[in-house]
């Protein structure tokens, strides 16, 4: 698939700003607060510094291999059957990313807006969507993110500035009490979130100027860990030692709000915000399934793979899990593993034999 769409820097932080952030910020305070108690806003931190090596170790491979993607400079640096191996990787790891993703949108709808439709409806209906913009085309996805975007932005200022009237900093005491190992506990399945942003990678062959992309990618973290820390202080300060115990604490949140104050039914807001990452982060996981399966297969026109690979990924989803409670498990346990390996050892290893293949030839 020759490169010929292209987006700006404030389109690619911006992309990785609601590839990681809406989906993220909901359930966020609520499994940090189940391991790290007061001190979950801390557990943002680790998940932040492992954040930084990435995006710097992403753009690093980019700059040695411009206009390639990951899957073009990794045949270069492991060879060629290693290389199509490590797509099919990659092609896994992005197709459990967005089975989970449809699943979860699937089971939140379910619960909060349309509890006698059937759960799979919330699914077709976002992909479908998703879909279209993938057939557009990577360009098109980072103009429609812009505006969305833009929406969170305006409704997260009023929506804290409603919160901070009803807070109580008492509940973030004792700070560390328990010492830092709470703290990491609470940060491994934040940390495999928060470095979704490895997306940049991906996104660099597509960037007007590449020199931008480790910017962007640092401002689109800043951003994401910025409002997580202030989602978190909020939630701990009004909602205290059950904060752990919450499963959306964000929609809790935000529905205690409307509650206490004079605006009613609050919680939209929150359903807009989830449908919005929601869709972005499931026709970019789109784009990028047909994005491996271009590189390894050496297929020309990648829209030819939309469909199959949109009605895959829905069927990915009705089979991922059963019970709310795999799902937690999945969340909690297994994901963070196996995101860090895919997100941050493999490019790291990536970029560790290139230097020595490099340096090596250097001394021929």
């Amino acid at each position: 698939m020759k490169v010929t769409e292209q987006i700006t820097g404030t389109q690619l932080g911006l992309l990785l700003f609601t590839f990681v952030f809406p989906a993220l910020v909901i359930p966020a305070p609520g499994i940090t607060a189940a391991f790290a108690g007061q001190n979950a806003w801390l557990a943002v931190f680790p998940g932040a510094l492992l954040g930084v090596t990435n995006i710097l170790v992403m753009t690093a491979l980019g700059n040695r291999y411009p206009g390639l993607t990951i899957l073009e400079y990794g045949e270069k640096i492991v060879g060629k059957w290693l290389g199509k191996a490590l797509g099919l990787f990659f092609f896994y790891y992005w197709f459990s990313l967005v089975a989970v993703s449809i699943n979860e949108h699937s089971r939140f709808i379910n619960t909060f807006l349309l509890p006698r439709t059937p759960s799979v409806v919330g699914g077709v209906t976002i992909v479908a969507l998703s879909a279209l913009a993938v057939y557009a085309g990577i360009e098109v996805i980072g103009r429609c993110n812009i505006f969305l975007s833009l929406l969170i932005f305006m409704v997260l200022v009023p929506l804290f500035t409603l919160a901070l009237q009803d807070t109580d900093v008492t509940h973030l005491m004792p700070v560390m009490g328990e010492g830092f190992v709470p703290v990491l506990q609470g940060s491994l399945p934040l940390s495999a979130n928060i470095n979704q942003v490895f997306l940049i990678g991906w996104l660099i062959p597509f960037l007007k100027q590449r020199r931008k992309a480790r910017k962007a990618g640092m401002l689109a973290l800043l951003g994401i860990v910025g409002v997580i820390v202030m989602v978190d202080l909020l939630t701990v300060m009004i909602f205290g030692p059950i904060t752990g115990k919450l499963t959306y604490s964000f929609l809790s949140l935000i529905q205690y709000i409307g509650i206490q104050g004079s605006f009613e039914r609050l919680e939209a807001i929150v359903f807009a915000i989830w449908v919005s990452g929601v869709f972005v982060k499931v026709a970019v996981c789109l784009f990028l399934l047909a994005l491996c399966l271009t590189k390894v297969f050496g297929i020309r026109n990648y829209r030819i793979l939309v469909a199959p690979l949109s009605l895959l990924s829905i069927i990915g989803a009705v089979w991922a899990f059963k019970t709310k409670a795999q799902f937690q498990q999945f969340e909690t346990f297994t994901y963070p593993i196996w995101a860090i390996l895919t997100q941050n050892l493999v490019p790291a290893l990536l970029l560790a034999i290139d230097a020595v293949k490099r340096k090596a030839s250097s001394l021929l």
